[in-house]
C-alpha cells in the first residue's frame, strides 16, 4: 500500500517479500471502497495492507459511501470488495443485487456489528450490580444520577429509546431525561462524568472514540424482541415496548465475478474481522494520538499478529514473515 508501507518501513518493517510478491503475478488489479469515516478507512487501510504486501495485488481504494457503493456496483460491477457495508442502510437496493447473484456477503467485518444501548460506567457495575439491569435502575434512580442521556433529536436512535422511555415510564421512576442537542454534547457529558468517576446513564452506539477510551458495561434491557424493536422505529407508535438493540450487521461484500477472478482474495475478506470493541479502541487510539486511518492500522498490524496472521495463506504469511516475527 502505497501509504501504509512506508510507515511500516520507518518502523523497521522492511518486507523484502513483499516486493517478490508483487513480482508473482498471482494477484491481479483489486478496488476496495473506503467509507467516509474513520472505522472503514482502517479496515481498507488493513486489508490493501494485506493484499498488497502478501498477495500481490494492485489495490485501487475508492472514496465512497453506502449508497454511492451499491449504486455502483448494480451499474458497473464494482468496486470488486465492499467493506464496512451497514446493512440497514443499504437496504432493499443491496439485497436486489445478492438476490441477482451479482454480490454476496462473505464476513461480518465488525462482531458482533454496530452495537446500541444504555450504559453506564464499568466502576458503577461494579460498585452498585444491581444496576446492571434496566429495572436496578429504575429501583435505585440516585444512583445514576436520576439522569438519563437521550440522544439528539433527529436521529435513528432518538426514535427507539423515546418509545423505550414510554414503554418503561422511565420517568415515573424519578430519572429526568435529557434530551441532547448534538452527538458532541452527548460525548462530552460521558467524558465529563467518567473522568470525575460520577454517575452517568445514557445512550451510546461504537464502534466510537467514547466506547474505546471509557470502560462502560451495557445495562440488560431484556431479550431483543425484532418485532418490538421495528415498532420502536416508528415514531408514531402507539404501542412501543420493551426490546434491548439488536447489533446491526456491518459487511464486507465482494461480487461474484470478483470471487471468480481473485478467489484467494475473496477467501482473505472472508477473514477479515475486528471485533466492535477493538475498533472502538484503535478509534480511541487514534484520537488520543491525533493520528491517521494509516497510523492506527500499521498500530494496529504491528500490535495484533496473533489475530490477522489467521486471516492470510500459507504465501502471504511467507511474504509477512518479518512482520511476523517482530
Amino acid at each position: 500500500m502505497k501509504k501504509l508501507a512506508p510507515a511500516l518501513l520507518v518502523s523497521a518493517f522492511a518486507l523484502p517479500g513483499a516486493a517478490l510478491a508483487q513480482d508473482d503475478g498471482s494477484c491481479g488489479e483489486v478496488s476496495i471502497t473506503e467509507m467516509g469515516w474513520a472505522s472503514n478507512a482502517i479496515v481498507t487501510a488493513v486489508s490493501t495492507f494485506l493484499m498488497e504486501e502478501g498477495y500481490g495485488c494492485d489495490v485501487t481504494v475508492v472514496p465512497s459511501d453506502t449508497v454511492p457503493a451499491v449504486t455502483s456496483v448494480a451499474e458497473n460491477g464494482e468496486p470488486d470488495i465492499v467493506t464496512e457495508l451497514w446493512l440497514n442502510s443499504a437496504g432493499e437496493a443491496y439485497l436486489r443485487l445478492e438476490e441477482e447473484g451479482r454480490i454476496e456477503r462473505v464476513a461480518n467485518v465488525l462482531e458482533p456489528g454496530g452495537v446500541e444501548g444504555w450504559w453506564i460506567p464499568t466502576y458503577l457495575a461494579e460498585e452498585h450490580p444491581e444496576l446492571t439491569t434496566i429495572e436496578g435502575v429504575m429501583n435505585n434512580p440516585e444512583l445514576v444520577g436520576g439522569r438519563f442521556n437521550n440522544c439528539p433529536q433527529g436521529w435513528g436512535c432518538r426514535v427507539v429509546s423515546d418509545n423505550l422511555i414510554e414503554a418503561l415510564d422511565l420517568e415515573s421512576a424519578g430519572i429526568e431525561v435529557f434530551n441532547h442537542g448534538s452527538g458532541e454534547t452527548l460525548a462530552t457529558s460521558m467524558a465529563s462524568a467518567v473522568e470525575s468517576e460520577e454517575p452517568w446513564f445514557g445512550y451510546y452506539w461504537g464502534p466510537t472514540v467514547p466506547l474505546g477510551k471509557y470502560d462502560m458495561t451495557k445495562v440488560d434491557l431484556g431479550p431483543v424482541r425484532e418485532e418490538v424493536h421495528q415498532r420502536n422505529q416508528n415514531p408514531d407508535t402507539d404501542n412501543p415496548g420493551v426490546s434491548d438493540f439488536p447489533p446491526a450487521p456491518i459487511l464486507t461484500a465482494i461480487t461474484t465475478d470478483f470471487r471468480e477472478r481473485e478467489p484467494e482474495i475473496a477467501e482473505l475478506m472472508s477473514n477479515v474481522t475486528f471485533q466492535t470493541s477493538t475498533m472502538s479502541s484503535l478509534l480511541a487510539w487514534m484520537d488520543e494520538n491525533n493520528a491517521s486511518a494509516d497510523e492506527a492500522a500499521v498500530h494496529y498490524l504491528q500490535n495484533n499478529q496473533d489475530e490477522w496472521s489467521g486471516w492470510i495463506n500459507d504465501r502471504a504469511r511467507e511474504n509477512l514473515s518479518q512482520l511476523l516475527d517482530q
